[in-house]
């Protein structure tokens, strides 16, 4: 039977133990949508790499459910490198093919969408290096939107082509997918930033990639269809500022901007490459900024290049 001063070491060694636990700092990427601004995001994951902070989990809606994907398959930096390479030979005809009837009057034809989904598929292929979403190296999951209840469906398992079609199925863009059964479009409709998805699974420093300013101050629209993406814009911003500001205690967020303000023109790609510098600037300058606080990023420099 231990003795008095045997029982108070293994209570504290006890007691340190819980302390680790209680002070684990959970790392995860929260990847927001934004159409083509999603090159920033692929410039902020550069840098993240190249600082030595990796994600314990990934958390991606729309076309952040595209590079999170790629990201949570592939976390290194050839990985990343392979992802910027995509993005910048990506032309919006590409995945936005001109048809004959083109403009506003696209929308109003009688079919599910404007543009078939086979470019966004081909682009996507490229990207992913798995099968399954529970094949990636970091555990990753991705936001819907269910047509069939209105709520979002969260996918965490299963083919991992469809599920980041179905996250990235902008409405009236592109055809909705269908998975169990259930007919699913764009994850940004109900939750374009999913950071509370990471505060649900007890994440306490979260890395918020967006593709555009936190507050979202848009152009008045001159055409239907930049009406109808201007006020989507404006609705999936209100619900992750709203969660910014109702954050529980013991969590860090930072947030990278992502720059510009997201355009309604969804064919334009020809900023790729400006934005994945700016991308990689500006969490340069953030971390720079953040490591001279109180609050000290914890590095992991065996996975720096």
């Amino acid at each position: 039977m231990p003795n008095w001063t045997e029982r108070m070491r293994l209570r504290r060694e006890r007691r340190r133990r819980l302390d680790r636990v209680r002070t684990e700092t959970r790392t995860a990427f929260v990847l927001g949508g934004g159409g083509s601004r999603g090159a920033v995001q692929v410039g902020m994951l550069e840098e993240l790499i190249h600082q030595g902070i990796r994600a314990d989990r990934v958390y991606g809606a729309s076309v952040g459910a595209i590079n999170g994907a790629a990201y949570a398959g592939d976390p290194t930096p050839d990985g990343i490198e392979r992802m910027a390479e995509i993005w910048r030979g990506v032309k919006g005809t590409d995945i936005f093919p001109r048809g004959a009837l083109d403009g506003p009057w696209a929308f109003l034809q009688k079919r599910a969408s404007v543009h078939a989904n086979a470019g966004l598929r081909t682009i996507i292929e490229q990207g992913i290096t798995f099968e399954d979403l529970e094949d990636t190296v970091i555990p990753f999951e991705l936001v819907a939107t269910s047509l069939t209840d209105g709520r979002e469906r969260w996918i965490t398992h299963g083919p991992a082509l469809d599920a980041v079609l179905a996250s990235s199925a902008i409405p009236s863009i592109f055809p909705p997918v269908t998975i169990d059964g259930d007919v699913l479009v764009d994850g940004g409709v109900v939750n374009n930033v999913p950071m509370s998805r990471a505060l649900e699974a007890g994440c306490n420093r979260i890395f918020v990639l967006l593709c555009g300013p936190l507050h979202f101050h848009p152009r008045l629209p001159k055409r239907p269809a930049e009406a109808a993406l201007t006020a989507f814009f404006v609705a999936i911003h209100a619900r992750f500022v709203r969660e910014l500001a109702l954050l529980p205690p013991g969590v860090e967020v930072v947030v990278f901007s992502g720059g510009g303000e997201p355009s309604a023109q969804y064919r334009d790609f020809s900023g790729t490459a400006a934005m994945i510098a700016d991308g990689r600037a500006e969490v340069a300058e953030v971390l720079s900024r953040y490591v001279g606080t109180s609050h000290e990023l914890i590095l992991d420099p065996a996975s720096a290049p």
